[in-house]
């Protein structure tokens, strides 16, 4: 058998690919550890372009993983804030509902965050205007927890401690093929650079289901992208917004609606909307890979959701081309804000694993095979719960090879 270069392969340097080598490095000192990412530098895609908010976990249904992890990893990304000097703060927010219609759904969550033991307080319209004087609503409930972040920096920490610990990334390094025989994964980098390994991390984001595509495993799903389009409050502007304020969610979408959040930069960041990207890394409507968009048009998933989701997909293009229409869904929050106080800000782009049916997976989501393990459904609240998602992957992945050592390769289910 050919010498091993690491231990472990990790693809994708993103919150979750850095949190897992971290962990590794962690759990089972002296593992060697390399992480392979194609950008120049870390955190260059989700982890870089999201709203900066530390999720409390109030959304999440009881007993899945997001409710777990987030529940967990909130307080200890405040934790591992603090103690590395990382810019955040604990802020807490409003979830505001401006219809009766939106009523029973607001109840249903003051019942769910009180099953999850968090600090929910029901607020009246007078309450309200106590914690956002701006902010309108019939009823309101104020969750303590949620905070804001440099998640940016926080990956950044991740990938200097976990060099510390002996762990090597490895910038500017596309992965381009993937082979594996008993015991060994072998990758190969479009300069020709080959990865031997005992095992491999599949924390790709965005291109998760190709590089477990590529590596011959059936992920049983595929990530259609969806891009989140912000604006930024005018900065003479910024002060009607004191933290953080949503919409009341509509469970039948992993998205949040278009909200107000006040970063740890004090811009007041609004959005996002969500609408169907036409790459992967399509961050505008000018970006778009045919062979990645034929890929999305001809899954049978991508057309289930549009006939089923249609009206509100129709309303988040409208939003998408008309600043008026999102000025609109703005001023059902925050009255006094004018279209010309939003100003453009840059995009993100949800990595959405969708099933063959058409039902968006609304949680985290980990396949496992032969030497891989695989992340195969990671958007928010990943970044916030990135600690215990990193564990979970260093702990699967470290069981995977202690099962190697003892009697070669074997199915574990995920």
């Amino acid at each position: 058998m050919a010498a091993y270069d690491c231990d472990v392969l990790v693809i994708g340097a993103g919150i979750v690919g850095l949190s897992t080598a971290y962990a590794i490095t962690r759990a089972a000192p002296g593992t060697r550890v390399v992480v392979l990412e194609k950008e120049s530098g870390p955190a260059r895609h989700q982890t870089g372009r999201n709203s900066g908010v530390i999720h409390s976990g109030i959304y999440y249904p009881p007993g899945s993983l997001k409710a777990r992890f987030a529940l967990q990893g909130s307080a200890e990304m405040v934790k591992f804030c603090t103690e590395h000097g990382i810019p955040h703060e604990v802020t807490g927010k409003l979830i505001v509902a401006t219809d009766r219609s939106e009523l029973p759904r607001l109840h249903g969550l003051i019942q769910r965050g009180r099953e999850h033991g968090l600090p929910v307080r029901e607020l009246g319209p007078a309450q309200i205007a106590e914690y956002e004087p701006e902010v309108r609503g019939l009823a309101a409930i104020h969750v303590s927890t949620t905070g804001v972040c440099d998640f940016g920096a926080v990956a950044r920490r991740f990938a200097r401690l976990a060099e510390d610990a002996g762990t090597r990334i490895v910038y500017g390094t596309e992965v381009t093929t993937i082979g594996r025989r008993p015991g060994r994964v072998a990758v190969r980098s479009a300069d020709g650079t080959v990865h031997r390994a005992r095992a491999l991390v599949n924390c790709a984001g965005l291109h998760c289901d190709r590089i477990a595509r590529l590596a011959g495993d059936a992920p049983g799903m595929r990530i259609v992208p969806f891009r989140g389009e912000y604006f930024t409050l005018a900065p003479e502007r910024a002060a009607l917004v004191r933290g953080l304020v949503y919409p009341v969610p509509d469970p039948a979408f992993p998205f949040l609606g278009v909200h107000l959040t006040r970063g740890i930069d004090g811009a007041v960041h609004i959005g996002p909307n969500a609408v169907p990207a036409l790459a992967r890394e399509g961050y505008d409507w000018r970006t778009i890979r045919p062979a990645e968009l034929a890929g999305t048009l001809a899954y049978p998933g991508s057309w289930r959701i549009a006939r089923r989701h249609w009206r509100y997909g129709a309303g988040e293009l409208h939003r998408s081309l008309s600043r008026h229409a999102f000025a609109d869904a703005v001023r059902r929050l925050l009255p006094t804000a004018r279209e010309e106080d939003l100003l453009p800000s840059p995009a993100g782009v949800r990595a959405q694993a969708v099933l063959p049916d058409g039902t968006l997976v609304d949680d985290f989501l980990f396949a496992q095979s032969p030497g891989m393990i695989h992340v195969l459904n990671a958007p928010s609240p990943a970044a916030t719960a990135s600690l215990p998602i990193g564990r979970e992957v260093a702990r699967r992945v470290l069981g995977l090879m202690g099962g190697l050592r003892e009697q070669g390769p074997s199915r574990v289910a995920g």
